[in-house]
């Protein structure tokens, strides 16, 4: 290709074979001149008589991760993707998908339409748009129903989540795996089919969709898995329609003509612009503005954790999984002993449902070792101190850290508010000293804030967030700040549910509101899990008098409701059940602590809920963006939606509060500052951005603008 598009596809041969490769790095995005190449040279293979079959394959280790962003919104240039993908599809000559790499999005779809696939066993496939609030939109909720059933399909789409080569053979997506040269292995298999009279058209196998026809519970349980694990999403319900017209219609080409109003329909929905958000807003995150691209990571190649609770045997299981030795110490023999069981019984859950095979199970166990003793941590590179927040007991903990490891290595905290530089003042090795905030349980939960102390050196921040990366942690950098960036947020945030509740909202109306808004978990089902006595038992402590917000939670500490550790706090709980059940004899409680501060009950509205309690966290979210605890606006939605359970559609906190319009977000905070006048005074960055009709900085996209989306454009789809 001679012109200006972007990126190309080179043609070769090996006997009566065309090679077509995609070359448009680093991941072989399906830009305008890969169109335009692959529609030229498959026409030029066809029409040339010494050429029996075409194999497609990836530059690189990538074959086509899917869709170009640059283009994103544009008229394309040159053939639109349906254009190219129909070229190779109606091939006088069968085409082989050769997948050396990622096939992600549009990159499975042009697989698809080839008339076999192969793989090498690192290959991956699948079609990920969901997580965008997206379809796939090149006609892949058309023809993979029809290459592996719809049921198989739907479960595929709705996760989001790409197959490894084997899963990918096993389910019927790839025709065979490559175990040595790809390219050969590939001329071998398509000279086998190149005497066939008939290659097959994924479009007309239709004998899975006709047996799904009818059945009612094959649409009835993705149904059922989209409400349990992309509750309020739409796209979900979109792939499923296009799988249900992939069922009920006769036509393929009907099909498709849905799957293009499906997807544009999509396109046009506000998630759509949350989620991206959100994808570029983490790769924006994992980024250090101040520190160098180039500056040199710290060699990790073992850690050490101190603590075996449940955080600390968490944080193992996140090195073990990233392949790093890791020892964890307690000093306490049987709480070892209980921690070790607690990780190997996490583990033996996944085996159970399947996400893990026991060979794996056997070599992630195999690289946890347990010891009594802080001499074994002495060659370690990172040693994560993980026990309860008591500043004197970590402080003592990292005195000895810095006694026993080597000058080398990196000592973190593991701690959700206290003060780093403190922690770090008791060391030698300050530079090397960093927090890592771990979520419960850390094994699971995906964020993790790397706090920055005044001394920490670039190398070990950058060190850290590389760590976080391999562990597959969205990792956020806070400076040293008390709360961070998501439990300072959240303070003002649980205020506001509690100062609701003292004016006449129940527990079940607060939670209830919110959890429609898209929270995971209302704020009071989210107390009475923690503990209400953490609190109470500090305030007790420290002979403090009980602040308005928290006294009808210490009146209910003052009768043993803890929450569910005991069964009983904002909610009653049955015995072997997390359910909430309503707790009616709290309300005299409620009642009486409202009466004693002269607060007269009212009835309150869900709106004014959900605005009281999300507005709390925008505008402390604008006072920390303003004071550079954290480095952008995007960083703090990341903290939310992977933390603490706001809606990844509506794109976090500080998104969500553009979409509103900061004028708007001032003028409801001017109403409720009637309630309390010192709580709604708005942040002055708040304030200059709603004057100036601005809005909270949008995450840059990365520098590198091919970066893969893995979603169709509306011109690309055909629409």
């Amino acid at each position: 290709m001679t012109n200006e598009l972007k990126g190309k596809v080179n043609y070769s041969t090996s006997g009566n074979i065309a090679i077509l490769e995609v070359d448009n790095p680093p991941v072989n995005p399906l830009s305008s001149g890969v169109r335009a190449g692959l529609s030229e040279y498959i026409t030029k293979a066809n029409e040339d008589d010494s050429i029996e079959g075409i194999i497609l394959t990836g530059a690189g280790r990538s074959f086509i991760a899917g869709a170009d962003i640059s283009e994103f919104g544009q008229t394309p240039d040159g053939p639109d993707l349906h254009t190219a993908l129909k070229e190779i599809e109606y091939s006088k000559k069968p085409v082989l998908a050769a997948i050396n790499g990622t096939a992600l999005g549009g990159g499975l779809e042009t697989a698809l339409v080839c008339n076999y696939r192969m793989g090498t066993n690192k290959a991956i496939v699948g079609l990920p748009e969901v997580n965008l609030g997206l379809l796939p939109g090149a006609g892949g909720t058309q023809r993979l129903p029809r290459l592996i059933g719809p049921s198989q399909a739907l479960k595929m789409m709705i996760a989001g989540t790409p197959l490894s080569a084997k899963k990918a053979l096993q389910q019927g997506v790839i025709d065979a795996i490559s175990e040595n040269s790809l390219m050969d292995d590939a001329i071998v298999f398509l000279q086998e089919k190149i005497g066939s009279e008939v290659h097959p058209k994924v479009r007309d196998k239709n004998e899975k969709v006709l047996e799904a026809r009818g059945d009612d519970n094959v649409l009835a349980e993705a149904k059922a898995l989209a409400a349990k694990t992309r509750r309020g999403q739409f796209a979900p319900g979109q792939i499923i329609a296009c799988v249900e017209a992939a069922i009920n219609e006769d036509d393929f080409d009907i099909g498709m003509k849905k799957e293009s109003e499906y997807f544009l329909e999509c396109l046009m929905n506000p998630q759509r612009e949350a989620m991206i958000h959100i994808f570029f807003g983490e790769r924006a995150a994992s980024k250090i503005s101040d520190v160098p691209k180039d500056t040199p990571l710290l060699p990790i190649g073992s850690a050490g954790i101190v603590g075996s609770g449940t955080m600390g045997g968490g944080i193992a299981m996140n090195f073990a999984n990233a392949g790093i030795p890791v020892l964890i110490l307690d000093q306490d023999e049987k709480n070892l002993e209980r921690g070790m069981g607690v990780i190997e019984k996490n583990y033996q859950m996944m085996v159970d449902r399947g996400r893990m095979s026991q060979e794996q199970k056997d070599v992630v166990m195999g690289l946890i070792t347990p010891t009594l003793s802080y001499e074994d941590l002495s060659n370690v590179d990172i040693a994560v101190e993980a026990v309860y927040e008591n500043l004197d007991l970590k402080q003592e903990i990292f005195k000895t850290l810095d006694t026993v490891t080597n000058d080398h290595a990196i000592l973190a905290s593991n701690t959700s508010g206290l003060d780093i530089d403190a922690i770090a003042a008791s060391t030698n090795r300050p530079g090397k000293v960093v927090g890592t905030h771990f979520f419960s349980p850390a094994n699971v939960m995906r964020l993790l804030e790397v706090v920055r102390g005044k001394d920490s050196s670039d190398e070990t921040m950058a060190t850290v967030m590389s760590i976080g990366k391999k562990m597959g942690k969205a990792a956020v950098v806070s400076l040293n700040a008390p709360g961070f960036i998501g439990n300072r947020m959240l303070a003002g945030y649980t205020h506001q549910a509690n100062m609701l509740l003292l004016e006449g909202a129940l527990p079940n109306q607060i939670d209830s509101a919110l959890e429609s808004f898209g929270m995971s978990m209302g704020p009071f089902r989210m107390l009475d899990l923690v503990g209400l006595d953490l609190g109470w038992r500090a305030r007790k402590l420290a002979d403090m008098e009980t602040p308005l917000a928290n006294k009808i939670s210490d009146a209910l500490c003052e009768q043993d409701r803890f929450g569910q550790k005991t069964s009983k706090g904002f909610y009653n709980y049955s015995e072997g059940s997390r359910a909430p059940n309503p707790a009616p004899e709290n309300e005299a409680i409620y009642k009486e602590i409202s009466d004693q501060n002269n607060i007269e009950r009212r009835e309150i509205s869900d709106q004014e809920i959900i605005d009281r309690c999300i507005l709390a966290l925008v505008n402390e979210g604008a006072r920390i963006l303003e004071e550079g605890v954290a480095q952008r606006s995007g960083d703090m939605d990341i903290v939310y939606i992977n933390g603490y359970g706001f809606p990844i559609w509506r794109g976090g906190p500080m998104f969500y509060a553009n979409q509103l319009g900061l004028s708007e977000v001032i003028n409801k905070m001017s109403n409720f500052s009637e309630l309390d006048k010192n709580f709604w005074e708005p942040a002055p960055l708040l304030k200059k951005l709603a004057d100036e009709s601005g809005a909270f900085g949008e995450a840059p996209a990365p520098e590198d603008r091919s970066e893969l989306l893995s979603f169709k454009m509306a011109n690309m789809g055909g629409v």
